[in-house]
């Protein structure tokens, strides 16, 4: 799982050079971003999504006159098969240099457990302290403000004061300096100002596959291969499965600690089954019909326990009894609300096993059924073993173990009923050949940019410790979007890597994605997960030092088969 806007910052101490530099960029503002990949303003980009593509942004002609003097965009187009392209781009901006700094870090507390933690930003007044302090030091420091980006549900204006110092061309030449800066008492990182949201990246690799269901006769598919209690590199399932292509899906969990890893934090279902229950409501991918009806909507699960005349809620399905990871479930501690790489806990749970859950099932406190194909109750006892084929398991901890001893009688029926709702409240019906994958926060909506970091739970406004790294900081990504055409858009940019690839902000990510038509788009997985395969082989450079990462779900984009 993940281990971004161009609003400048106000400097309130710089030369008139200083004011200059930053006056130039708030001419190109957000806007910079849509230019670079406009399909109608970079040659040969419109002809690649063709036919009839949509008609997409355009940036002011200033920005355009700026762009053709300062930015180079390299494109390349392959056709993977009738109906599914892959556009390969390199955007270069020329004059811009990031640089290797010192960050210095603000004491801040964590709003949900009320732990000390430190931000990356603070507000003015530690800003101006610290500042003093570090020039007694001996040290020439820079106050940056930060502006919020354009999420739909965080304020406006001023987000915090970012404070730094010194500018060094090498990350060993930092982290030498930094040295002298951390002896004096002060928390630091050293960082690359080529992955603020705040200027402009020098370059940018980034992967556009476009799959058009009314010419594609393949079939589009988010999948675990098989077995949900796993983790697999996306190009060893497409291998196996001989797709044209494929990328990352949805989150899912990495650390024992946090659950079973390879199971996914949040919503998740497979040819036509419910694998996985939604972290709250967040947004998914359905791939309806083998992706020929592919959508974009929030989704929230509702499921139910059953026995005669008494009912339960089930809370999770196919994951460890009493943690939650991203949480987003009534009772849950310490929120009931998503919240994203944060394991919630349950004292009082009840998890469904399905037959995809290959490992063997988690033991411990509690009880469980376990139920055969017409939902009867085989047997009643300690947690443990494995889940029958054709059959699932009910784990109970704390009340929820309590009525599985209650109602868990041999033979008895205890039928589960599971729910799928939009954020309309309209009820997702899954057929054989459906699936879906999710992960957050929403991009595009109808059309417009609509970030909802905040209530999709990937930044928390009253808690500035929480998710700007993740949110505003260029990041690795992998997003799919649907255009007006009905077209399905799988998107990675790499990041990570100075001087080759930044990554996106989530603004950055929206603006790119509404740039190509994407009437919907969604976020990703990504960071180190991020990676898109094509005819088998990884074509994106990913960010991990060890390689490609084993993953949860991937999205396949499968060749037709005879018969």
């Amino acid at each position: 799982m993940y281990d971004e806007d161009g609003k400048p910052p106000e400097h309130p101490r710089g030369g008139g050079a200083a004011r200059r530099i930053l006056r130039t960029r708030v001419a190109l503002g957000a806007a910079v971003v849509l230019a670079a990949v406009n399909p109608l303003t970079l040659s040969g980009s419109a002809q690649a999504l063709a036919p009839a593509a949509p008609v997409a942004l355009s940036a002011p002609a200033s920005v355009s006159a700026s762009l053709s003097a300062s930015q180079q965009v390299q494109w390349k187009t392959d056709t993977v098969a009738p109906g599914v392209q892959v556009r390969t781009g390199v955007i270069q901006n020329k004059g811009v240099m990031p640089v290797w700094t010192i960050t210095l870090q603000a004491p801040a507390v964590n709003r949900l457990t009320g732990a000390a933690t430190w931000a990356p930003l603070g507000d003015r007044t530690w800003a101006d302290t610290t500042e003093r302090q570090l020039r007694t030091a001996g040290f020439e420091p820079r106050v940056e403000r930060v502006v919020w980006d354009e999420y739909a549900d965080t304020p406006r204006g001023t987000m915090g004061w970012q404070l730094r110092v010194g500018s060094y061309a090498t990350q060993a030449e930092a982290q030498s300096a930094n040295q002298a800066v951390a002896a004096g008492g002060f928390r630091t990182a050293v960082e690359w100002t080529g992955y603020d949201g705040r200027q402009l990246a020098d370059r940018e690799s980034i992967h556009v596959a476009v799959i058009d269901p009314a010419r594609f006769r393949g079939t589009v598919a988010s999948t675990h291969d098989g077995n949900v209690a796993d983790r697999e590199t996306t190009s060893s399932v497409a291998v196996k499965n001989g797709s044209l292509l494929a990328v990352n899906g949805g989150f899912f969990i990495t650390s024992d600690a946090d659950g079973v890893q390879g199971t996914v934090a949040g919503i998740a279902a497979y040819d036509g089954e419910l694998e996985s229950m939604a972290a709250g409501s967040r947004a998914a991918l359905i791939l309806a019909d083998g992706g020929r009806h592919p959508r974009i909507a929030d989704l929230s699960t509702t499921v139910t326990a059953r026995a005669k005349s008494s009912t339960y809620a089930v809370q999770g399905i196919n994951r460890l009894p009493g943690k939650v990871r991203n949480c987003g479930r009534p009772g849950g501690a310490p929120t009931e609300l998503a919240r994203h790489d944060t394991t919630c806990s349950l004292p009082d749970d009840l998890v469904k096993f399905t037959p995809r859950f290959g490992a063997a099932l988690p033991q411990g406190a509690g009880t469980q059924v376990v139920l055969d194909s017409k939902d009867r109750v085989v047997s009643a006892g300690p947690r443990g073993g494995t889940v029958p084929a054709g059959g699932s398991v009910l784990q109970g901890i704390g009340g929820a173990a309590d009525w599985l001893t209650a109602h868990g009688r041999q033979g008895e029926r205890i039928p589960v009923r599971e729910v799928i709702r939009d954020s309309a409240g309209r009820q997702v019906e899954l057929g054989a050949h459906d699936s879906i994958v999710s992960a957050a926060p929403t991009l595009v909506k109808n059309g417009r940019i609509a970030i909802d970091a905040a209530t999709e739970g990937t930044l928390d406004p009253l808690d500035l410790s929480f998710g700007f790294a993740w949110s505003n900081v260029r990041q690795p990504r992998t997003m799919a979007g649907i255009d007006g055409h009905g077209r399905l858009l799988l998107v990675t940019v790499d990041g990570r890597q100075p001087g080759v690839s930044e990554g996106f902000t989530l603004g950055e990510a929206a603006r790119f994605m509404r740039s190509l038509g994407a009437k919907q788009a969604l976020n990703l997985d990504g960071g180190g997960s991020s990676a898109m395969v094509v005819g088998g082989k990884l074509v994106n450079i990913t960010s991990d030092a060890t390689g490609e990462r084993a993953v949860g779900d991937t999205v396949q984009i499968l060749p037709a088969r005879r018969g």
